[in-house]
């Protein structure tokens, strides 16, 4: 598990699936720890990389642009890219921002991304 600040990332491979389990604070601070983590998950180039939001308790519009910028990275390599729904006031903020519109969002790391 990787820490820094507010934010934790625990990183699961699951066959060709790497799962990203983001708990408390994404912000301008903890962006970078995200963005290395995301890479270096990516370096084995799964097929699918799932961000699991519920345990995330704030996000800014600095890791709601950096979501943005993983999965259009994700796109680029080939891989599906997907978001755990997170707390209400995280899917809030992506409602009003419309930021939800443009990213797949499912209910489990275990939903079937196809």
């Amino acid at each position: 598990m990787a820490a820094e600040g507010n934010l934790s990332i625990d990183v699961r491979r699951e066959g060709e699936r790497v799962v990203l389990r983001v708990a408390g604070e994404l912000d301008l601070a903890s962006v970078p720890l995200l963005e290395n983590e995301t890479e270096s998950a990516s370096q084995d180039n799964p097929a699918e990389i799932v961000l699991d939001l519920r345990g995330l308790e704030f996000i800014d519009s600095t890791g709601l642009r950096t979501i943005l910028s993983l999965d259009k990275r994700a796109a680029e390599r080939g891989q599906t890219f997907a978001l755990v729904r997170g707390p209400e006031q995280v899917q809030r903020l992506m409602n009003m921002t419309r930021v939800d519109e443009h990213l797949k969002i499912i209910s489990s790391p275990e939903e079937i991304l196809l």
